[in-house]
């Protein structure tokens, strides 16, 4: 049985140490995990594993923009497109690998996960090839210094999670820039804050988007064009409480360790496996078994 984990999110977010991390962790663990690289964009520097299938062998985005004249944005989907219609390369690619989890570093252009039909046809097709499927969606510590910011990424990631349709898990990343230490300010980039007050953001408290009422920041809010909106937003996140966050710190390994048991959680891994034999088992202590 093959897994497939797409890593998606905003530009900015960590996917791709995200994915460096997490191939070390399976390395660690003795299992083998292989990078697969979507974004025809990408600077090879970024990546500490060099992978083993890239939609750059098939077409760049340098390539598309200097040939065809597009844009970045429409060079990418132009980039999807072509991948789409040539599905045989990605197969043949893929052939190779068996037992093994397939980490997908897609682009972070956030209009290929929320409208676009690009990465859900490319879901169904893994799933057709008999790959398990998931995806894990990253929004960054700092969003949490912006409550608009912090909802607006809520909404990119419910809106993701509807068109794609397959099990999901979303990770606030770059948590060892958060500290809740007042005394060792240098070390939260990304702020301060109680470890209550990180759990309404991991838990999305919708009411969070309200400012206490009295205050001068609710009066502001209620003269707004924009409170109907806001109460709309609250209301449509309490009645349909599809997101959470789990919190990732990629210098603390059970971090790392506790996203990854989640992912497998929801793929299943290992259950229909079979257990494998020793390859000794015919000398040594076991050759009396026979």
């Amino acid at each position: 049985m093959r897994y497939a984990v797409l890593v998606t999110g905003p530009a900015g977010a960590g996917k791709s140490t995200f994915c460096n991390g997490l191939i070390t962790h399976l390395q660690t663990s003795k299992r083998s995990g292989h990078l697969v690289n979507l974004d025809p964009a990408a600077n090879s520097e970024a990546f500490e594993y060099e992978p083993s299938i890239d939609i750059r062998d098939l077409i760049t985005l340098e390539d598309v923009m200097g040939e065809l004249g597009y844009g970045p944005n429409g060079g990418l989907v132009y980039c999807f497109e072509y991948l789409l219609q040539n599905m045989d390369w990605l197969d043949e690619e893929l052939g190779g690998y068996e037992d093994d989890y397939l980490i997908f570093d897609c682009p972070g252009q956030i209009e290929l996960y929320t409208h676009h039909p690009f990465l859900p046809t490319l879901v169904r097709h893994l799933q057709r090839l008999g790959i398990r499927t998931c995806a894990v969606y990253l929004i960054e510590s700092q969003f949490m210094e912006d409550k608009y910011k912090f909802f607006s990424g809520v909404l990119s990631a419910m809106s993701a999670m509807v068109n794609l349709e397959v099990p999901w898990i979303n990770i606030m990343s770059k948590m060892d820039l958060v500290t809740t230490n007042v005394e060792d300010k240098g070390s939260g980039r990304n702020g301060i804050r109680t470890r209550k007050d990180i759990s309404r953001y991991l838990e999305v408290d919708p009411m969070l988007l309200v400012s206490a009422p009295g205050s001068r920041e609710e009066r502001t809010e209620r003269d707004s064009r924009f409170h109907t909106l806001n109460q709309a937003i609250v209301q449509l996140i309490e009645e349909n409480p599809l997101v959470r966050f789990l919190a990732l710190d990629l210098t603390n390994p059970d971090s790392i360790e506790t996203v990854l048991s989640h992912i497998d959680f929801v793929m299943q891994y290992g259950e229909d496996e079979e257990p494998k034999e020793p390859a000794d088992l015919d000398e040594g202590d076991f050759a009396d078994m026979e």
